[in-house]
């Protein structure tokens, strides 16, 4: 990343932040908001990919952006398809069941495995 000690440069990256941010707030975006009440316990995101026999959750989603609340003022925003990335980077192969009386199919990712590379 550039780095300068320019007003003017910082102004406009600063500016380019505030841009997506009101992009976000104002409806621009679509977000797909999950409440996962096990995450802060576990270290773990459930991310569902079937219910019911038919794809869906990250399959299906027509979200630009996640957003997991992970406990009371703790939560991880992230793009959709970098979410996609890291669940296939870092997916065992094994489905873990979950949803209403264990309906769906998802995979868990360690919370830390969505930062860095």
């Amino acid at each position: 990343m550039k780095h300068s000690n320019s007003f003017s440069f910082d102004l406009a990256f600063g500016e380019e932040a505030e841009d997506w941010a009101h992009a976000l707030f104002t409806g621009s975006f679509k977000v797909e908001v999950k409440n996962d009440r096990m995450a802060h316990q576990t270290g773990n995101l459930y991310i569902e990919v079937y219910s019911r026999g038919k794809k869906s959750g990250l399959a299906t989603s027509t979200a630009d952006y996640w957003l997991f609340k992970i406990s009371n003022g703790v939560s991880i925003f992230i793009e959709k398809e970098e979410l996609k990335k890291k669940v296939k980077e870092n997916w065992n192969g094994k489905y873990v069941l979950g949803g209403d009386e264990d309906t769906s199919k998802g995979v868990l990712i360690a919370i830390n495995k969505l930062y860095g590379k």
